[in-house]
């Protein structure tokens, strides 16, 4: 379950990164980094118990959460 939820996240991320016209930044960060801190997110919103039965959008909303509160901002590309 945990590969397959790794791997739906990954073409979440990026769908919503391509085709949006829109990125993930950092004020500090280089965007290397942001699967990095993708990941780390993704795994502590896995092992939430309250989102361990949820859906995959609840997963993905968290997940995305966890990056705002780390700084990470969503800017649309012109």
């Amino acid at each position: 379950m945990t590969i397959r939820l790794i791997v739906s996240s990954l073409l979440l991320t990026g769908l919503l990164t391509g085709c949006g016209g829109s990125t993930w930044v950092h004020p500090t960060k280089p965007s290397t980094e942001f699967t990095n801190e993708y990941n780390r997110c993704q795994n502590l919103v896995i092992r939430d118990p309250k989102l361990q039965q949820g859906s995959q959008l609840l997963i993905l909303n968290a997940t995305e959460r966890c990056l705002q509160r780390e700084g990470w901002r969503i800017v649309e590309s012109e």
